[in-house]
């Protein structure tokens, strides 16, 4: 944090004595140390929220690009069927040579096995979800409405 060496120390200690005094030096460097662990914790906060934020925003976009590919899959499949459902409409059932049939089968199965590679590619490529081990840590701990009375009475405890 601050580079601050052993004789620096030892100057702001002589000066803080001469200044305040042997009485009041004790309590001057409590106060000192107890609002240097605020500022630490506070900072510390700031630090986990916002790595807590990037991390959503990972997970979202992740989240959209998956989208997307299961979108453009389904789609995919969409326009595959479609075409095949087209096909056999133009000619009459009763009229359709073996061919037509197998031929129609094929095209039902390359849309269907499409599909499930579609659906396979989305379960493998989803990311584990962290939420869920996120929360129950965040139930285990009790929110205050105010950090800072809570951080103050916590030193209060301490002294």
């Amino acid at each position: 944090m601050l580079d601050i060496g052993f004789l620096e120390l030892m100057l702001i200690g002589v000066v803080g004595l001469l200044v305040l005094g042997p009485e009041r030096l004790p309590r001057a460097a409590r106060t000192t140390g107890m609002w240097i662990g605020k500022i630490k914790r506070t900072v510390s906060g700031m630090q986990r929220e916002i790595s807590a934020q990037l991390e959503a925003e990972e997970l979202r976009q992740k989240l959209n690009e998956q989208q997307k590919k299961l979108d453009d899959s389904l789609k995919k499949a969409k326009l595959d069927v479609e075409s095949i459902a087209d096909s056999p409409s133009d000619a009459a059932p009763a009229q359709q040579s073996d061919t037509d049939k197998s031929d129609t089968e094929q095209r039902v199965a390359q849309a269907s096995s499409r599909l499930d590679d579609a659906l396979q590619t989305v379960r493998e490529e989803t990311p584990p979800s962290s939420s869920a081990s996120a929360a129950p840590t965040r139930e285990a701990e009790p929110e205050t409405p105010n950090p800072e009375s809570a951080a103050l009475n916590k030193d209060r405890n301490h002294q």
